[in-house]
């Protein structure tokens, strides 16, 4: 059914298909934009869509490279500021933000299938103020739940975002996206 995630048989299987389902809703919400309207901020700070998705992207990254016990590149210090990571630089596009986030959902999927037990152990980074220093390890699941909130709460962001650009919303937004064959919302269309 379109703008719900699918029935799920197990925990891996709701799992993903909720990070899909949230990936799905962060993504749509850049659906028709412009670069120059992926880069709106909003209007009390300096979240922007392209920002999002980008942010998005390196989070799975991340994550992914915790789940494979190897760091991907260098990691932000505690004092260093992760303004740039929220926003498009002037080299980066919506399309490349999009691609890269694609690409970071397909290789956490790949991960993900190939972990047989989601009680699978991962360590967690020492020496950054975010992580708790007395926890050892989470599971894969705890790593996955994580991405889902963490997917969830941008794609928040987003919504609130694209709204404020041209006054979009979610499922008309799905619903042009998508070519639903028979929309109980009015597709969007972009203003004349």
């Amino acid at each position: 059914m379109p703008g719900f995630a699918p029935p799920v048989v197990d925990e891996r299987t709701a799992l993903t298909a909720y990070l899909a389902h949230q990936r799905r809703a962060l993504r749509v919400t850049a659906h028709g934009l412009t670069d120059e309207q992926a880069r709106t901020t909003a209007p009390a700070g300096d979240l922007s869509i392209g920002g999002l998705i980008k942010h998005a992207a390196r989070c799975e990254a991340f994550w992914t490279d915790l789940v494979l016990r190897r760091q991907g590149g260098p990691q932000r210090k505690a004092d260093e500021s992760d303004d740039d990571e929220f926003r498009l630089a002037p080299d980066e596009t919506l399309a490349w933000a999009l691609a890269a986030h694609a690409e970071a959902a397909e290789r956490t999927d790949a991960v993900i299938a190939a972990v047989p037990d989601l009680g699978q152990a991962v360590p967690v980074p020492r020496g950054l103020p975010w992580f708790p220093a007395e926890v050892e390890e989470w599971s894969v699941r705890w790593v996955l739940l994580h991405l889902i909130e963490e997917t969830a709460r941008h794609g928040g962001h987003a919504d609130i975002i694209r709204e404020s650009i041209d006054g979009a919303t979610l499922y008309p937004l799905l619903a042009a996206a998508e070519a639903w064959p028979d929309p109980w919302f009015r597709p969007w269309e972009p203003e004349r």
